[in-house]
């Protein structure tokens, strides 16, 4: 795969991986899913999610290059995911909600 595309897919993953840890706070889910029960379940599940999913981010960074640059791409990214989490949990929380549609501690899943 070209180190383009997995940058991006490093970036992707750690948007991800923010937004499953936002989701994963009481306030945040309440303004993605307003007042949809979850169970202790689903907030273990989303941080599970969330760990994993900066940690591929992570993997996908030190797969392009070298360590000491792979760190530094790793932390932008991080960056640029919280960032774009925060502007979205801002703007359009709705939009998160693509995250935790099959989430499967949810009441009603």
């Amino acid at each position: 795969m070209p180190d383009a595309l997995m940058l991006l897919a490093a970036v992707a993953a750690s948007v991800a991986g923010m937004g499953w840890l936002a989701l994963a706070m009481d306030v945040h889910w309440e303004q993605v899913r307003g007042d949809a029960p979850r169970r202790p379940a689903c907030v273990a599940c989303l941080r599970a999610l969330g760990a994993l999913a900066l940690a591929a981010s992570l993997a996908l960074c030190l797969a392009v290059d070298h360590p000491s640059m792979a760190a530094l791409v790793w932390v932008m990214a991080l960056a640029a995911g919280a960032l774009a989490v925060a502007m979205t949990l801002a703007w359009r929380p709705h939009w998160l909600a693509v995250l935790v549609m099959r989430a499967p501690g949810r009441v009603g899943a």
